[in-house]
Formats: C-alpha cells, structure tokens, sequence
C-alpha cells in the first residue's frame, strides 16, 4: 500500500505549531511496526472451520512457524472460510503478511482483509473507494507483506481467502505488524453534553485545531458547538450520516449573515464503525478531514477571528437563546481523542475537570452493537423458517442499497407467492394466488429508498388483508384486500431467489444491506444462520454492511452530478460546460484567439482561459481583426455618466463586469497587451491636480491598487495625454480640466499597463464647488493576444530536454498540446514515480501513444492517424486520466477509451520533475511543441527554453498547418506567436479574407482603376510582381474577373475593361435585364459575345459572376450553377492587348470605344450595388473604398461603401444541360419545357414540325451565306450566338461597320486582319 502526505495540511500544522494525535503521541523515531501476531497464545485464533485429520487448527497460522501440521486450512475450500486473530486489545496495524501452509500445496492467492473492535459488525479494509482484495501467495513458503495505505485501530482480525491454490487447498500464515494503542473513551447517551469553559468569559480565536473520533448508529446528532454574542459560531453535526462543518466568522454586511460557511464531508457515517475528523483553521483558511479525506476551502464574510463566549459543547449544545441553536438533536454514540486546540477533552473528562452533570450514567466504553447486519451482492441469497400453512404472514427488516431495483423477499405460498421488491426506488409488493383462477395483486409504497440510507419494511397478510408500512409510518401504510386466504409455505428467501419454477418473481437479487429481520414477528438470530444451526445461504457476508458511498468523495468535478449503483458511479455533466467520465474536460476554447484559429469570425463566445481549472467558462465578445483577435469585457457605467457630488466624501463610482475578477484576470493575464479607454469631461472640475500635487480624481484597478495617472500616460506620471503631448489647453497644466475652467473640457486617453487592468472603481473629489460638473466614460476592457496559445519551444537535438517541478494529477489529470514535426518518433513528455508513471509519445509517423502507471501495471493507449505526423504541421494531443478511463484523442477525431479497472489503485504518484521533449535523454522530440497545458495550467516553455541548451524559445511555420483559414486569394503571413491573412491583393477584408467589400453607386458615379496610364506605366513595372501578374507589357493572354452585383436599374455598364487598343472586356446588363458578356481581342470585325438572354438579373437580388479566359477558352460560371466553357473563333487574337483601365458603372473614357456600349448602356450609369470586384490580383473597387492602398483609383460622383453585395441566394447545383435558363455551348436558344414532352419522351407532331421548320431555316442560312461572302469579299466577320448590331442598325453589316474616327487612338500595327 502507499503512504500519502499532504503538503497543504503539514504546511497549517507547522504554522499552528501543533501536532494531531488522537491520543498518544509517538515521536518520529517510533516506528509503528512491531509484531503483534506471533506473541499470542494459541487461543487468540480462531476460524471458521479446521480441516480435520491433522493439526490444521488456527493457533498454527503464525508466519514462519512449522507447528502442527505447518497452518491453518479450512474444511471446504470456498469464500465463506476466515482466520480470525484476537490482539487482546486495540491495536494500531500499518501492515499485514501471509504465508502458505508449510511445505504442501496449500496457499491463499488472494484474500481480503476484516477488522472489528467487538468481533461483531465487521469493516472490511478499502482501498481507493473499494473493498480492496489484497495478492497473496503462489508457493507455500515467500512472504508477501503489504503496507496499509492507512493504519486502522482494532482488536480482531479477519482474513478472508477468496482465490487460493489449484493445486491444493486453502492455505494460510499470518502476521500482523502495528504497536500500542489507548485512548479515553466517552459514551454518549443522547441527554449528557459536556461543557468545556474557556479561562476567559470571551474568546477571540484566530487559528483552531479540533481533533476527535466517533461512533454511531444515529444519522443525526451534534458533536460539538460554541457560539459568541455577535452571531459567531462553529458546529459539527451530523444529518442523515453525513457530516457537516458550519462556521461563521462574521461580516460587515448585514450582519452575520454573508460569514456562514457550511460543508459537508462523508456519507453513511451511522454505521457504527470509529471515524476520525480533524479541524484545522487558520484565519479564514480551513482544512477539514474526515477518515484521510480532506476539504480545503475559505470561509465566507471579511473577518479572521471566531469569537466564542464562555464555552464549547461536546455531544450536543449547552443551553441557548441563539437561532442557530434551536431543533437539534444530541449526539448517541461514542467520541474519543477529543482534543481542542491542545486540551485533551477526554482526559479532562476522566479527571473530572469538565462538567459532565447532565449525563445520566457517564461510563469511559463503548457498548457493543445489537445490531448483526448481513451483506448480499448479486449471486446471494439467505433462506430461513417459517411457520407453515398458517394463515398469517407477517416479515420485517431493514435494508439499505444504492441500486434501484432488487429482490428483498421471496416467499412460496400453499397457493402462489409473495414477493417483496425494490423498483424504481419503490417498495413494491407482488402477491401471486394460483387458487382456483391465477390472479396478482400489488401494492407499492416510498420513494427513492435507494439512497444508501436503513430503510425499514413491514409486510403483514393477515386472512385477506394485506398492509405495507415503510420507515415505520403507520399513518402511511398502504392496504389492499386479497381475494382469498394467505396460506404461507415456510420457505422465506431473502436478498435473492434463483430456482427456476413456475412462480418466479421480477427480481432475482439484491446488492446491499440487510439487519433486523424478523419473520412471524420474531427477530432472527442471525449468529445461529452463521454458526450453521438456523436456515442457510450463499454467498452472503455475516455481521458485515460492506455498502460504499461512491459519490463521496465526489469525483465529479465543476459542479457534474453523481449518481450511483453498488457497483459505479456515473457524472451528469449537462450544463457544467465540462464532459468527460467526470466532468473534467472543458467544453469551450481557452481564449478568442483559439477560436480565430478554428476559423471563426467575430461573435460572442464561451471561452475558459484554465481548461479543467476551478475557473468556470464565461461569455466574452470576441473581435477579429486582419491581424489581431480582442477580447472586450464590457462594463455597466453609460457613456458621460453625471457625477453626482456627495456632500461631504468623494465621489465612487464602482464598474461592475459581466464577470468575476479571477475571470478577468485570467484574460488579462495570458494577453500580450490591453487597454481601456477613460475620458473625463469637465467644467470646472479638476482632475489631477498638479504632478506633485494630491491628485482630485484617481482609480482603482487590479489588486484593489489606487492610481493617480490617467488615459495616454502611464504609471507613475501624474499627467493626462495632453500633459505627455504638451498640448493641453492651459501649457502650465497637465491635463485640460486642471486649467479649471467654465467651459466643457476634456481628457481621455487610453490605459495601457495591463497588470493594472482593469478600472473597477472612480474616486472624483472636485464637484463639490458650485458650478462643478464632471461626466466620466469608462469604456469596455480590450485585450489582444493568448500569450499561452502561442507559448512554443523548438527542440532541436534529440538529447534536449525542458524540465519543469512534479505534475500533480492524483485522481484526475488532463494533458493537451500542439506538436508538429518532421522526425519518425520522440518522446513528448514524461514524469515517473517509484513505479507510476505517465509518458506521451510519438511511437511512429502514424501513431501517438499515451501510457500510465497507477499501481495497476502499465497501461498504453494508442491512436493512429490516416495520414503521417511528421509532415511538418500543427497537431493537438489531448489526454485524460480519472478514476474511471483514461482517453488519448489526437487532432479532435482520432480517439481511443480504456476504462479503469473495477478494482485497483487510483491515485497516480510521480515523484520526479516532469521532462518535456525527452525521456531521460532517450528518443529524444524534435520539432516544437506548444500550448503545453497540464490540468489547466499552461507551461511556460519560451521563458524556460531561453536557458536551456539545445532549446530554443518560439517556433515558425505556423501557415503550413493555418493558412487555409486564408480564403479567396488571402495570403497568410507568419508572425512570431501565429499568423495572419494579407488581403491587400484581393477584394475582401476581415481576419481571414472573407467580408465583401462593396459600394452603392447612384446615378452617374463611376469608379476608374488606371492600369497603364502614362504617369503610373513605369511605376506600374517596378511593383507588378507584387500587385498584379499583369506582364510589363500588359499583354494578357488569360484573364481572371469575378464580381458580385445587385439592382433593379436598366440598362447599364457593369465592368469596362479597355486598352491601348481596340481590345476591350465589356459585362453589361440590357434592356430586358438579361447579362452580356462583350469580348474584343482583335481579329474580329465585331466583338465575341456571350448573350444570357433568358433570366432578368436585375431583380434586386446578389448576382456573382465569374469570367476566366485562357487563350481561347473563355470559362462562365453565374451564381451557383456550374461553369459553361466558350471557345473564342479561330479568327481571334487571344491576347488582351495593353489593358489600361477599369471602369465600373459607367465607362468614360477617351479612345475607340464600341458604339453599341456608349449608346445602349452608358446612360444614365449603374445604380445598385458592386462588391468582391476583381480583375487578376487587382481590387479597383476596394481600392477605391479604402484610402491609401493605391493612387491609381478615382470616384467621379457618389459612391457609399455598402455590404449589399452579400453572397447571391444559395440554389443548388445543377448540370448545364439542365439548367432551365442558360442557354448551353452548343447554341440552344430557349428554354427546356416540360410541357411538350409526351410520355414516352416523344411529341411526334412537334417532331414533324420542328423538321420543316429545320429545313427552311437551312435554306435560309445557304443563302445568307453565299451573299455574305458575295459581299465581304475582303473584310471578315464571325457571328455568335446572337445577331450583332441588332440593337444598334438595321443591318448586320452595319453593326459590323460603323465607327467614330474622333474616338480612334493609336493602334498598334502589329495587329492583323483576318479575311474569311
């Protein structure tokens, strides 16, 4: 077993300057370890039975002895044998040993371990919140000896094979190791109190140490008390068995009230076994242990002192007017070792130094039990006698369980049945009758009855009448009449019946507890069922209750609920913002920065700073910038809140957040920087004074601190912003409202020292004069940054290591971090103990481990991922061990669960420092590791990598694993603690590239983006690389242009792209609201365009379009729908030939421009709205919008940012050949219709028709074409899908010819004509 100590307890004791002993102290150098088994005469051992033929008596189960026949061995080998030691008196034993039978094949592999001070009521040892089975023997001669985890006080001993050899039989020697144990013992009859007087009438008591021991049957009584005239008080009482600590020390509002402290420790307590409770106290601080289980906690209120009048009581409460005092009930048991604060009660008690009037008959025992309680688990049954046919049955007894359901009686009838069983927390009886026709009648009474308390049952059927009584509650007995005479069968099963017969009942078992029970209203003796001569059972443990409250402690964490059965516990940890088996586990990220870096956008959001920490998650306003991420805590003072004068003290103003202090300073404690802004604003109210002056006005931040400085200066510098600036209104003063003058003035500024942060209170002390005003702005806390979430260390040998004080993880622990490498293994972290341990590693460039050692033997958990590790990216490890399984989850979705064993060792043990990146210079981490976080405490690496060899602070590279958050174009950007998105060469805005940027243009505003001008051209080939892929010579061969629109307006001009040329780029909306897409790239005697002639796009609602042309191909793709592909003739030139300018709305421009745009859809301009506009790597409209990107950008009217241009109405995608309004490649020109589609896929009519009209309109074409080519014998021409020049001449030929020669410029020569 192991030994525990308590740092936090030893570290109290030493400054109370006291030592606990229940009653003899033992110096250090006293070992308690002395044999105690060996001495005792033959007589002391006894058991359950002795094997006959030989000397296999239990006087020969001494260790090492070979008398007799070498050990005890029982008759039947089976688990209801035991060896019993009587010690002649209380010991206290630290440690035990077995033995097998000498030189044969007997042993005992494992047993369990029983102890008792009257040889009745046993206590079986636990261990770890179970009956713990102790390892034995595998030969008959090695001693196997085990330390106790904590020493027990009794008298007899039980051993309790339950595995022994295959080979043999039954088997055992023993030794007991201890010392000497006395104590005064005091019964407590539940009419004497004990009063201990103070020297002094009142007590003034900053630091208490209580010790005591008890013993009870009783679930409620008052162990001890004292209380003082100003409503101070300390009690400790039990309530239904468990026990509860209340103290008050006092507040200054109202009253006593806010000091009461109330807490409760243990469960089951009446169950007349010795426990031990210590109090210790110092000030405010108390340590509050019950049986090896210890409470910290701080007491309520603002005072340190308990201040007692004239007593405390031991067994109950003095007589007393206080509130606090009335309708408790006295203590019945027994108490010992009672010491106070030095005194020994007891033994002051003994010497008759203690007023003991009120006892009847004070006697210095503790009597023993009458209770013989009896202890089934699931395969248990006892059966006894009952009379026999008679025509009255008549069971009662108490039981006690966790479990909901069970079996508690079994009673064949002459005709039928009876059983009495526990559902749903319900005493449920079930009467069966088989005269004459089968019937059942039940009755049911209580509720939740499985709640670990005795509960008592009485069951009558008296002729036929049946009553049930619950707790002894006559007054709520339930009756039912039976239609026919009980007539009982003697047979009465108890806590299980298993024979398969006709009559079987719901349930087959019970687990639990069972004592005082009676049949045919006579109690059983139930020590005649054990010495074999009353009934029989199986499998049931006599004179034992071996029921454990699982849920205390409770191993549910942040408030999860435990609920339990005999055998587990489970945690509801709905609406904690924890999960896990136990709650253990946060449900939000620890900050807003980590919630950037999982792709969210600005929000509110839980964040909890501590992860599994005591800290509770709270809601903040997350702000996500380009390249920062705020976290704003807002505050209840209003904007220029008046301050009212107070007639005789300062103004306060107290700020009240939306969260707790310790919340707020985690924020501000793991940012990289935060402010707050202030602004005063004054007449005649002077703020600071004068730098060496006593300021008016000053603040209270962190820490309760006052600080006379104010926003835009900093600590220590008693001056305003303007006073640091020299630019106040007055220059002899250091802020503007110190110039103390009648009109309105102000200083505001920001605060910037974050260990100050935040403002919780405003002290202004100049408004009290006539004709003073002041109004004063507090704004939200803004802090940016996770100092913790970047927190990294790069390992770059695989002999370094950091190293860093134990990890403390006992019952629970919690492990995450960032790792990313490019080696094949390495250890992460490990910690070691004598033989725990726990270690995190990369056991190979697929799969992490996580292994542990808790006493049990080692375990490992593995998880393997797809793809491989060490490919140089971020990935997180997530561990967890708790009392209940241990998890290994690796970048949140690959995940492995191993639950604990149902009995074992628990509490993991490490006694060295914890090494991270290393294990003892073995496989060796390299790469980095970051957000190392350890039961919500995250490791400082940077600051202990800066003096470690081999390791260096920080780590780069975090776009590898980050950048794809960067969307549309977005760039990302490393930084020294993450990265950001570099929008510049896109047409978003935000932390990741993904807001709009749009405006609304009105009636003849015009954007122009000049690309080739002559002012910027050669500007324009010094920064290319940087702003847009265009060639020096802007001679394009693909092009990429995508945009968002919505309007209502017609016709207009979208995008105008033109050039030196006659090339252009055109996207306009006609008449009838339908998209043209306009292409000339020379070669062509009229442009190449692209007509959506069936959908009205200017509908008010989102469009997006994207156009994309690699040489001749030409890619559209509108909305959601899929891309169409176009293909540019043969006759085109497929270069863009020296682009020059971007116009959006509305072209004006000088040079050649097509006709058809200028007199069909120039006028009167674009109304509506245009965002994400992009033409290859250049944004004109958002270059337009914000000041400073580029000098190439001008507005002609009014343009208004606007974020209309949001995403177009999602529609699912669909194939072009179904899209029931584009027009597909192959020139379809109307949309499919349904409607002249016959059932067979045919419309035979329609069919005869079409080819006519196919016939006659090939005629038609033959002949155009021969004319045509009759006519243009030396100019060329290509016809698309729509006739050219139909909007603008009454021919084609004239669409194709007509040109304005005061709008020609230069065209380059080496563009060629194409003759067809």
């Amino acid at each position: 077993m192991r030994r525990f100590l308590r740092p936090g307890i030893t570290l109290l004791l030493r400054m109370l300057g006291v030592l606990v002993s229940p009653s003899s102290v033992r110096s250090a150098s006293q070992k308690c370890d002395e044999v105690l088994a060996t001495p005792l005469p033959y007589s002391a051992f006894s058991a359950s039975s002795v094997l006959a033929g030989g000397d296999y008596g239990a006087g020969y189960a001494k260790l090492n002895r070979r008398g007799g026949a070498g050990g005890w061995s029982p008759l039947n080998s089976d688990r209801s044998q035991w060896l019993q030691v009587d010690l002649r008196g209380r010991k206290q034993i630290t440690a035990i040993a077995t033995q097998g039978r000498y030189s044969s094949s007997d042993w005992t592999k494992q047993y369990r371990f029983l102890y008792s001070d009257t040889g009745s009521n046993w206590r079986a040892y636990r261990q770890d919140g179970t009956i713990w089975t102790f390892s034995g023997n595998w030969n008959s001669e090695k001693v196997v000896r085990h330390d106790l985890q904590y020493a027990i006080v009794a008298r007899y001993l039980r051993f309790v094979p339950l595995d022994w050899s295959e080979e043999g039989r039954i088997g055992l020697r023993v030794e007991v190791y201890g010392c000497a144990y006395w104590s005064d013992v005091i019964s407590f009859d539940g009419q004497g109190v004990m009063s201990y007087r103070f020297r002094a009438k009142k007590m003034r008591i900053l630091k208490d140490l209580i010790s005591l021991k008890f013993r009870t049957t009783k679930g409620d009584g008052v162990l001890l008390h004292g209380e003082g005239q100003q409503g101070d008080y300390i009690t400790l009482e039990l309530k239904r068995a468990k026990l509860w600590l209340q103290i008050n020390l006092g507040s200054n509002q109202y009253g006593s009230i806010l000091g009461h402290t109330a807490v409760s420790s243990g469960s089951l307590l009446d169950d007349d076994h010795w426990h031990s409770v210590v109090i210790e106290r110092y000030r405010r601080s108390v340590n509050f242990t019950l049986d090896q289980h210890t409470h910290n906690f701080r007491t309520n209120g603002e005072f340190d002192h308990l201040d007692l009048d004239y007593e405390i009581s031991f067994g109950g409460m003095a007589v007393s007017t206080k509130p606090v005092s009335g309708g408790r009930e006295n203590f019945v048991g027994c108490m010992e070792g009672i010491v106070y604060n030095s005194d020994n009660i007891t033994n002051l008690v003994r010497r008759k130094k203690l007023d003991t009037s009120s006892f009847r008959n004070l006697t210095f025992s503790c009597a023993e039990s009458r209770t013989f309680p009896v202890f089934f688990n699931a395969s248990s049954f006892l059966l006894l006698p009952g009379r026999t046919d008679a025509d009255t049955m008549s069971v009662s007894l108490m039981f006690r369980t966790w479990n909901p359901s069970g079996l508690l009686l079994f009673s064949p009838l002459v005709y039928g049945g009876v059983e009495v069983s526990l559902m749903d927390g319900r005493v449920t009886v079930h009467i069966y009758v088989s005269q004459k026709q089968s019937t059942r009648v039940d009755i049911s009474s209580g509720s939740g009855l499985n709640d670990g308390q005795w509960h008592s049952v009485h069951f009558l059927a008296l002729e036929s009448i049946a009553i049930l009584t619950i707790n002894g509650d006559e007054t709520s007995s339930v009756r039912t009449t039976l239609p026919v005479m009980v007539r009982t069968g003697g047979s009465y099963y108890f806590g299980g019946y298993f024979p398969r017969t006709n009559l079987s009942p719901t349930q087959r078992s019970f687990q639990g507890c069972m004592q005082l029970i009676h049949v045919d209203e006579q109690l059983v003796d139930l020590q005649a069922v054990e010495q074999g001569s009353l009934g029989t059972f199986e499998n049931v443990s006599l004179d034992m209750c071996a029921i454990i409250d699982r849920c205390v402690p409770n191993h549910c964490e942040h408030g999860g609920r435990c609920s339990q059965t005999w055998d587990s516990f489970s945690c509801a940890c709905e609406g904690t913002g924890y999960a896990g088996a136990t709650c253990h586990t946060s449900v939000h990220e620890q900050s807003c920065e980590e919630y950037k870096h999982l792709g969210k956008t600005s929000d509110m959001y839980w964040i909890d700073p501590d992860g599994s920490g005591p800290l509770e998650p709270f809601k903040v306003n997350c702000v996500m910038t380009e390249d920062k991420v705020w976290t704003t805590v807002a505050n209840d003072l209003p904007e220029k809140s008046p301050v009212s004068p107070d007639p005789e003290l300062s103004t306060v103003l107290q700020l009240n957040y939306s969260m707790s202090t310790e919340q707020i300073n985690a924020i501000t404690n793991s940012a990289e920087h935060c402010e707050q802004h202030v602004a005063y604003h004054c007449r005649m109210s002077r703020l600071l004074n004068t730098p060496e002056g006593t300021p008016f006005t000053w603040w209270i931040g962190r820490g309760n601190e006052k600080h006379t400085y104010w926003g835009g200066s900093g600590p220590g510098v008693q001056k305003c912003a303007c006073g640091i600036e020299r630019n106040c209104t007055e220059p002899s003063h250091y802020c503007n409202c110190d110039a103390d003058q009648r009109q309105w003035r102000d200083d505001s500024g920001i605060l910037m020292y974050k260990d100050h942060l935040p403002v919780s209170q405003v002290v202004v002390g100049d408004v009290r004069r006539p004709g003073s005003e002041a109004r004063l702005t507090i704004g939200a806390l803004r802090c940016q940054g996770d100092s913790n979430y970047w927190n990294a260390a790069s390992f770059n040998t695989p002999a370094s290591y950091l190293h860093f004080p134990t990890f403390r993880g006992e019952t629970s622990a919690d492990i995450s971090f960032y790792f990313k490498t490019s080696s094949n293994y390495g250890v992460f972290l490990e910690n070691l103990g004598n033989t725990d341990f726990i270690r995190i590693e990369l056991k190979s460039p697929t799969t992490v481990s996580f292994s542990f050692d808790v006493g049990n033997g080692p375990v490992e958990l593995a998880v393997q991922s797809a793809a491989p590790l060490n490919d140089d990216h971020w990935h997180r490890v997530e561990v967890e061990r708790n009392v209940k399984e241990a998890v290994l989850q690796l970048d949140g979705k690959h995940r492995e669960v191993r639950l604990a064993p149902p009995q074992g060792h628990t509490r993991l043990q490490l006694f060295s420092q914890l090494f991270v990146g290393a294990s003892g210079g073995q496989r060796g981490f390299l790469g980095c590791i970051r957000a190392l976080k350890m039961n919500g405490v995250t490791l400082d690496l940077e600051e202990r990598a800066k003096v470690t060899p081999g390791v260096k602070p920080g780590c780069s590279g975090h776009c590898s694993s980050y950048g794809m958050h960067c969307q549309n174009g977005g760039k990302c950007v490393e930084k020294y603690n993450g990265y950001s998105c570099d929008c510049s060469l896109t047409a978003f805005d935000g932390p990741f590239c993904t807001e709009d940027v749009g405006g609304y243009f009105e009636t003849g505003t015009v954007v122009r983006y000049d690309l080739m001008s002559d002012s910027t051209a050669s500007s324009l080939r010094d920064v290319k690389s940087a702003l847009s892929p265009l060639p020096t010579e802007a001679n394009l061969t693909q092009e990429e242009l995508s945009f968002s629109f919505s309007t209502s307006n017609t016709p207009s001009v979208l995008i105008y792209l033109s050039s030196r040329t006659q090339d252009y780029l055109a996207v306009v909306l006609r008449h009838n609201g339908t998209l043209q897409i306009r292409y000339n790239l020379g070669g062509l005697r009229e442009p190449f365009t692209i007509s959506l002639d069936h959908r009205n796009m200017a509908n008010g609602q989102p469009h997006s379009v994207n156009i994309s042309r690699q040489d001749r191909i030409i890619h559209l793709q509108l909305d959601h729908y899929p891309s169409v592909s176009y293909t540019l003739p043969e006759a085109s030139d497929t270069e863009f030939n020296l682009v020059k300018t971007i116009f959006l709305g509305k072209v004006f421009e000088t040079g050649q421009i097509d006709p058809v745009i200028i007199e069909k859809y120039n006028t009167p301009g674009f109304v509506g709205c245009l965002s994400r506009v992009q033409f290859n790597r250049i944004a004109p409209l958002k270059a337009a919008l914000r000041s400073g990107i580029s000098s190439a950008a001008s507005v002609q009217g009014v343009l208004v940012e606007s974020n209309c241009g949001a995403s177009p109405l999602t529609i699912s995608p669909m194939s072009a050949a179904f899209d029931p309004w584009h027009p597909d490649s192959a020139g379809a020109q109307f949309p499919f219709n349904e409607e002249i589609v016959s059932r067979d896929g045919l419309n035979r009519d329609s069919a005869i028709i079409g080819g006519i009209i196919a016939v006659v309109i090939f005629t038609i074409l033959c002949t155009l074409v021969f004319l045509v080519r009759h006519m243009f014998r030396h100019k060329g021409s290509y016809h698309t899908n729509e006739a050219k020049g139909a909007e603008s001449a009454d021919c084609a030929d004239a669409a194709i010819i007509v040109n304005d020669p005061a709008f020609t410029e230069t065209i380059d020569e080496s563009k060629k004509e194409w003759f067809i």
